[in-house]
């Protein structure tokens, strides 16, 4: 039976790597699996994690069933038939408790003949910092390919590394291509490509219980890392839109993605025509989603898939929501 579209609050897949935490309990009082769940994939229509409905008559059907039940409906006209074979974004929140191997994605051309898969450009919102944080984005300035393979081969790579400390609210744009690592401590949305390909590059020298690295993928990486200098442009500023008593943060515009975050005061009023679906996850506060068939209430840590027939929609509460969208020409 197909039913009328709403916002459709999705239960996230966890993951448990070897360096997840409990804040995603903590701070969101999520029903993590274990207290080294270090990935929420919050809305995901993927091989390797799917969504679930939570809410509705569509619930406990997957976010691909939806897809594929409703297509345009779902995804809107300009995404459509090409967003069924492939959806293009995936939405994940990871709790850092331990500092994660440092790794590189690659652009769609070679991820697309190497692994069969999209390429990983991809963006992070910073939730939550412990005091004296970092990551690593890119190298540090004159470091060239033949230094870059001696120090990966050497296990000193880390000599190599640009070091960026981290506060609550930094936002960061990372292009296929650039080295990154996310840090000890560090909670993190992440925006990105519909995939799941990283190639790591160095794991700081670490072993397992058995005394064995972990799998390094260093042709991969050095096929695919750009070693451009990024030393003081790490960080995304992004603009301001004061909209009554609501701020709007646009933050990330790349041919992949639209980022934006509401700090929602009042009803902020959001448009839907039908061509795209837009992505929503609350950070902060609560409040209500009302659109045209009715209302859905949301707490922080919630989120949603905005099917491209519901029409216009608004957010009224307090509350702060990042937004995300695919571009549309």
């Amino acid at each position: 039976m197909i039913h009328m579209l709403y916002p459709l609050k999705l239960d996230p897949v966890y993951k448990e790597p070897i360096w997840g935490g409990k804040k995603l309990r903590e701070i969101f009082d999520k029903d993590i699996p274990s207290d080294t769940t270090g990935e929420s994939w919050e809305i995901a229509c993927h091989e390797n994690g799917t969504s679930i409905v939570a809410n509705g008559p569509l619930k406990g059907k997957s976010l691909k069933e939806v897809i594929d039940d409703y297509g345009v409906e779902a995804l809107g006209t300009k995404i459509g038939e090409e967003g069924k074979k492939k959806f293009p974004l995936l939405v994940k929140i990871i709790d850092a408790s331990d500092r994660l191997s440092v790794q590189v994605h690659p652009e769609d051309e070679y991820a697309k003949e190497h692994e069969g898969e999209l390429g990983k450009t991809e963006m992070w919102i910073v939730l939550d910092a412990k005091p004296g944080a970092q990551l690593v984005y890119g190298v540090k300035p004159g470091v060239t390919r033949e230094m870059f393979e001696e120090s990966i081969k050497k296990g000193t790579l880390e000599n190599l590394l640009n070091f960026v400390d981290v506060k609550k609210g930094d936002v960061f744009f990372i292009p296929a291509g650039t080295l990154h690592a996310i840090g000890e401590g560090l909670l993190i949305a992440e925006i990105q490509q519909n995939s799941d390909t990283t190639y790591r590059v160095y794991d700081w020298n670490r072993v397992d219980s058995s005394g064995k690295p972990r799998e390094l993928h260093i042709q991969k990486a050095l096929d695919v890392t750009i070693l451009s200098d990024c030393i003081g442009h790490e960080k995304v500023e992004g603009t301001v839109t004061k909209e009554g008593e609501n701020i709007r943060h646009h933050l990330v515009s790349c041919k992949y993605f639209v980022t934006e975050i509401l700090e929602i005061q009042k009803e902020s009023k959001e448009p839907l025509n039908g061509d795209k679906f837009d992505l929503l996850m609350a950070i902060e506060g609560n409040g209500v989603i009302e659109y045209r068939e009715g209302a859905v209430p949301f707490k922080a840590g919630d989120s949603f898939f905005m099917p491209a027939s519901i029409g216009d929609y608004s957010i009224a509460g307090q509350c702060k929501v990042i937004k995300t969208y695919v571009p549309v020409r």
